[in-house]
């Protein structure tokens, strides 16, 4: 019998179908069976169903003679299943790559549960993704199997049906079914989570949730939605017949009741006449059915009051909420104004000329150029001052005890910033800080430039899509001084950014520790990550997509990779830091770090920790590769899609002609690379110490140092070495939201 019993219901999607379909055929995975439910759909749904089912035998149709709705088009599939498990996928979403697999993984890591429960990402129809955001609690339920009585919170996640993947055998020994109506996943998932005996979390994207622009009944203003009373009246009804479920009837009273009021207040759902009926209903409803003795949550009270009472109070709910946007709104300009007004009246106070106030990607800590240049300032001039702006309270309490800091716009950050000499940063300063005459702005960058920055956006329309690059050059017109860590950066700096700064050659200051770094340091990262030692570690550092929206491809089957690299080798994998919120760690990074297939670093703070633990590099169009090289450790780079890639986001030259190591065109040609050791063969070497030739050339473990005496004290500059010329350009990169462009 198969593993994943795949039942799928189709009504009116044919546009969708093949989408569905091909996702589930095409996965890795392939101990499957697929029941095709063709609900007497008036379109070429049955025809593309039955061309599916003749070339591959997995496939199943089953065309019913009337159309019965969704409930019971998932009931007709049922009898027809053999799978241990019970997976029923809307025909308009898809599986993403790898999920079965993954799911199957988690089941037999978790002795077969009676439910697994994964994530999903709502995609929208404009291209748009977004994360379930209820997300952490699928990672807090940890490796084990628990009830919903021991974790309740996981009844906090969405209550549809398609989420879940179910034990066969469970389900036919409780006789689950679906109702018809449409809202039936409400009877199907309360019943199911509240018996399950043993259920598992899978952390994990394993579905695109489609948000579609119109189709969806739930979505639609119509009387449809009274079909929620009748459900929640089969949801009682089954508790009461198991007297062992019967704690969790003021959970599911006012779990009714939330919903109830959140379809009633939701403006697109009911006709306007039917809302006072709906009221009604609900809080018939929710009298019948409150448990004796058991208080009314305050915010359900008013379903004890008439609908009059709850109509006057939503709308001055929203004369309230509008009296309060008007009053926040009128209130930061207000603020704004004093600001400004502050700041006018303090330029005549010379400026401290000890006092240095530092930050670091958008506020986000003691982190890159600008932290190795505060720890040089520490030790070489003890005199100054330093103080970092961070942007809240959780980035301050991760800070070390002895580090000032301000909140970003707070008044201790308004009374720091005008008194300051010196302001370092990596990013561009909030367009709201006004430069002093006197103070002196040191720009550090973000490493060296491979894809196009600032004003060569310009050239690019779609690659700046979202980015103000007029305002990005008034915000770096305050710079005074425009830190270069090579030749090259020099000249892509004074073209990008055409302001009148002065162009320093001091070396990237953040890569003084891996140009000092000595094997000890390494060894130390490896211990704290949890890499055996002895290993060969492999770290993999993409960057990000401008022809996706989001950003985020999947260039390399990471759990492939990871077992292809064989014995002896940990895959390490940092995502790019755009994509580290984002729905990038949930199509399986997380869970495949979870389960020990391999690290997953995008969360450690300092890059120059995780580069330092690492033998060998594989990127794609990073900067990071850059830096990594003043290790003059090998270097692969993997440009399988490089022709799509600067023809979207542009480069400054061809990084597949002048790489730092060998290039892998395709995932045979990276793995052959591992298999056969050419990743670090003789070839290697050479293109590494060319690469280090013309990038290195200023890095000598002193750049911290050097902006410390030359700039922040006024030693002399020492005599430089002449600029080097500038590959023929070619494209360019996008911005964050401080005005310059977002790490690479």
């Amino acid at each position: 019998m198969p593993r994943f019993s795949i039942i799928v219901p189709c009504f009116k999607v044919q546009g969708f179908l093949r989408e569905c379909l091909d996702s589930v055929l095409e996965q890795s995975y392939r101990d499957i069976e697929v029941i095709a439910v063709d609900d007497r759909s008036p379109d070429g749904c049955g025809a593309i169903l039955d061309e599916y089912a003749a070339r591959d035998d997995r496939v199943r149709v089953l065309h019913l003679p009337e159309n019965v709705g969704l409930g019971r088009a998932r009931n007709a599939g049922l009898p027809h299943a053999s799978g241990d498990y019970l997976f029923f996928l809307d025909s308009d979403d898809t599986l993403t790559e790898g999920a079965l697999h993954a799911m199957a993984d988690r089941l037999d890591e978790s002795g077969d549960p009676d439910v697994l429960v994964f994530d999903y990402a709502r995609t929208y129809w404009w291209g748009g993704t977004r994360r379930n955001a209820l997300a952490h609690i699928l990672a807090e339920c940890g490796d084990g199997v628990f009830t919903a009585a021991q974790r309740p919170e996981i009844l906090d996640l969405l209550m549809v049906v398609w989420n879940k993947v179910y034990r066969r055998g469970f389900v036919e020994e409780y006789g689950f079914r679906f109702p018809p109506g449409y809202y039936e996943d409400t009877p199907w998932t309360f019943p199911v989570m509240l018996s399950a005996g043993r259920v598992a979390a899978l952390d994990r994207i394993c579905l695109n949730y489609r948000q579609r622009r119109q189709g969806n009944i739930l979505s639609t203003t119509s009387r449809k939605h009274f079909d929620i009373h009748d459900q929640y009246e089969r949801v009682f009804a089954f508790v009461d017949s198991r007297p062992e479920l019967a704690s969790w009837r003021p959970y599911l009273h006012r779990k009714m009741g939330e919903h109830c009021l959140d379809i009633l207040a939701k403006p697109d759902r009911l006709p306007p006449q039917d809302k006072a009926e709906f009221f009604r209903r609900t809080a018939e409803l929710f009298a019948r059915h409150q448990p004796p003795g058991e208080p009314t949550p305050a915010e359900l009270r008013v379903l004890r009051q008439p609908y009059a009472v709850y109509r006057v109070r939503r709308q001055t709910g929203r004369a309230g909420r509008e009296l309060a946007r008007r009053g926040a709104s009128a209130r930061r300009a207000a603020a704004g104004r004093a600001r400004r007004g502050l700041t006018a009246a303090r330029p005549r106070r010379a400026p401290d000329r000890e006092l240095v106030v530092y930050s670091a990607f958008s506020h986000r800590g003691v982190l890159g150029d600008p932290a190795a240049v505060y720890r040089a300032a520490r030790e070489i001039a003890p005199a100054l001052r330093g103080v970092w702006v961070v942007r809240d309270e959780e980035t301050a309490a991760l800070l070390p005890e002895d580090v000032e800091h301000v909140l970003l716009d707070s008044p201790d950050y308004r009374r720091v910033t005008a008194r300051a000499g010196w302001f370092v940063n990596n990013v561009n300063w909030p367009g709201t800080l006004v430069k002093r005459p006197g103070s002196v702005h040191i720009h550090t960058h973000q490493g060296t430039p491979l894809k196009y920055m600032a004003a060569d956006l310009l050239t690019k329309p779609g690659a700046r899509h979202g980015v103000d690059v007029p305002q990005m050059l008034r915000r770096a017109d305050r710079w005074d001084y425009s830190l270069v860590a090579n030749p090259h950066s020099e000249l892509v700096w004074e073209r990008a950014y055409p302001c009148h700064f002065t162009s320093v050659r001091t070396g990237s200051p953040r890569n003084d520790v891996l140009v000092n770094a000595g094997p000890a340091d390494g060894a130390a990262v490896r211990a704290r990550l949890g890499i055996p030692a002895g290993h060969t570690v492999v770290l993999y550092a993409p960057t990000r997509r401008e022809y996706r929206r989001g950003g985020h491809v999947d260039r390399i089957d990471l759990a492939r990779f990871a077992a292809d690299l064989g014995e002896g080798h940990t895959l390490v994998v940092r995502l790019h830091p755009s994509l580290a919120t984002g729905p990038a760690r949930g199509l399986g990074l997380s869970d495949l770090h979870r389960r020990g297939i391999l690290v997953d670093a995008t969360d450690e703070p300092h890059v120059e920790d995780v580069m330092l633990a690492a033998d060998v590099l594989v990127t794609d169009y990073s900067a990071l590769m850059f830096d990594y090289a003043n290790l003059d450790r090998p270097i692969v780079v993997h440009a399988d899609d490089w022709d799509v890639y600067k023809a979207s986001r542009g480069a400054y030259f061809d990084i597949t002609a002048d790489a730092p190591g060998h290039v892998s065109r395709s995932y045979r040609d990276l793995t052959w690379l591992f298999s056969s050791g050419g990743w670090r063969d003789e070839e290697s070497a050479r293109l590494r110490a060319g690469f280090r030739e013309r990038f290195c050339v200023w890095e000598d473990g002193r750049a911290a140092e050097r902006v410390v005496r030359t700039l922040l004290l006024g030693e002399p500059l020492p005599e430089q070495t002449p600029t080097a010329v500038l590959p023929p350009t070619s494209p360019a990169s996008p911005a964050d939201d401080e005005g310059v462009l977002a790490p690479m």
